[in-house]
């Protein structure tokens, strides 16, 4: 499994648009900005297929520190929830069907030495 960086998705963008990297990353960075500037005022963004981001209030409670064991307060707060679509949801369930499928392949032909 692989980190992708932002820079990595502008050039993808950049050489199947044609655009200039510039051009890629200027866009992006404005969709990402709108989509925080949204989730900034309470408002819900579906994406059809993809899925839903939107923010939800989280309880105060008690929690714990895990070093010291000292119990603390944790104070309420809004928290941006991402929910998948079914697309989306397909499409990376599927993928990790095949590299368990594959890892399994692999792991059964070392076993057997061939």
């Amino acid at each position: 499994m692989a980190t992708i960086t932002k820079k990595e998705l502008v050039n993808r963008i950049a050489e199947r648009t044609g655009q200039t990297k510039v051009v890629a990353k200027e866009i992006l960075q404005m969709f990402l900005d709108e989509v925080v500037k949204e989730l900034s005022s309470g408002n819900r963004l579906e994406f059809r297929d993809f899925g839903v981001f939107e923010v939800k209030p989280r309880r105060a409670r008690r929690a714990q520190n895990p070093r010291t064991l000292q119990k603390v307060e944790v104070p309420p707060k809004l928290v941006v929830k991402f929910k998948v679509g079914r697309v989306m949801r397909d499409l990376v369930s599927d993928a990790l069907a095949k590299q368990e499928a594959k890892a399994g392949a692999d792991g059964s032909a070392a076993k057997s030495g061939t």
